[in-house]
């Protein structure tokens, strides 16, 4: 009887992934959509609702002309724009698709099996995803009030810890780290140990005491700065992020990245978005308004809302039927309200509320109101 090859068989050997790999959960992106013929208003994926730089399209649409040719494999005028927008030397900054995949590349570069990789409970999936790729073992310390415990993650340093990620400001709580506590953890760290600051939302923070890490990444020997053009730049589709780094981490990284990683319009329209000081202004003081806004008529109806600093809410909901995150998600999808889930992240009972536009944002509190008021009923 013929052997059907689609079902596994003891005799016969396959490829198995090691069992980092195995343990892996897929990251799963906010919701897009819904099945209902109404407006739909994407609040799940912190995308900004000002769009890009009319100068980022722009120069994408240059590329068009191009498309048979390979892009710059170095991304020398994305770096170069980057460098001279923040006083960098543009040999310590990587670019990548995304700054998903710097994160990953650090941990490939830096882990190896029976190394750990430290990060704080509710800290951005992409680094358990990467350390457990690169074979290494997650190590999650505790946080306190929704915000990332220093004293914590010192607790938890081993011998065999290698690299520490730190989102600041952090996703999905929206809180951060004073700078000062950022200096304090890298003190406390081994000289061997790589700090990695993920400032994925940095651009939108305006309080006095907070640091995007920059200068500290130009002091030490072994800190590391990412960013990404796919929130406040609102080229999320291009996929681009970048790294500053000290030299010999940017050679490391160089040394494992794609040559082709960025296409030629994200290298474009990055190059024009960076310089755009007024867009993004725009972007910050829509964002500063309707964050302020939304915190407070969400507080009024009587749910908790984490204090942010970022371009989003996470909202809290009772854990009690017909109440619950899962039912008020449930309900604001049927009205064409898209909102994110947050229980992988173990936020069961809460989701987060991207600051979308003018409309987008009334939709909701609109149909939080009816939710709450028992339109769900």
């Amino acid at each position: 009887m013929p052997t059907d090859p689609s079902v596994p068989s003891r005799s016969v050997p396959r490829p198995v992934p090691r069992p980092g790999v195995a343990a892996i959960e897929a990251y799963v992106p906010g919701k897009s959509g819904t099945t209902g013929g109404h407006p739909v208003y994407k609040l799940s994926s912190n995308e900004t609702p000002l769009g890009p730089s009319p100068a980022a399209v722009a120069a994408a649409r240059q590329s068009l002309d191009d498309l048979a040719l390979y892009p710059d494999g170095n991304a020398t005028a994305l770096r170069a724009a980057i460098a001279e927008r923040y006083g960098l030397d543009p040999a310590r900054i990587v670019c990548g698709a995304g700054s998903d995949e710097l994160l990953s590349l650090l941990a490939y570069a830096y882990l190896a099996p029976g190394d750990e990789g430290l990060f704080s409970a509710h800290g951005f999936l992409v680094y358990r995803i990467a350390i457990l790729a690169a074979g290494g073992t997650p190590v999650v310390a505790p946080e306190r009030d929704l915000t990332t415990d220093v004293d914590a993650l010192i607790a938890r340093l081993t011998e065999r810890t290698r690299i520490v990620y730190i989102a600041n400001p952090n996703n999905p709580t929206g809180t951060y780290l004073p700078f000062e506590e950022v200096r304090r953890l890298h003190a406390a760290l081994p000289p061997d140990v790589l700090l990695v600051l993920d400032g994925a939302y940095a651009e939108y923070v305006r309080r006095n005491d907070y640091g995007s890490g920059l200068d500290l990444v130009l002091e030490a020997d072994n800190v590391v700065m990412t960013r990404t053009f796919s929130k406040i730049h609102g080229l999320a589709a291009l996929r681009i992020g970048w790294m500053v780094a000290p030299a010999h981490v940017a050679d490391a990284v160089n040394r494992i990245r794609g040559p082709f990683n960025l296409s030629a319009a994200a290298i474009r329209a990055g190059a024009a978005a960076i310089q755009d000081d007024a867009h993004v202004a725009a972007a910050v003081a829509h964002n500063d308004a309707w964050l302020a806004r939304l915190t407070e008529e969400v507080r009024a109806l009587g749910l908790a809302v984490t204090p942010s600093v970022a371009n989003f809410v996470l909202v809290h909901f009772p854990d009690a039927p017909g109440r619950s995150a899962a039912a008020a998600d449930a309900f604001l999808t049927g009205r064409g309200v898209i909102t994110r889930r947050v229980a992988a992240y173990g936020l069961p009972d809460c989701l987060r509320v991207t600051v979308g536009s003018e409309a987008a944002n009334t939709a909701f509190l609109d149909g939080l109101r009816a939710f709450v008021r028992g339109a769900h009923a």
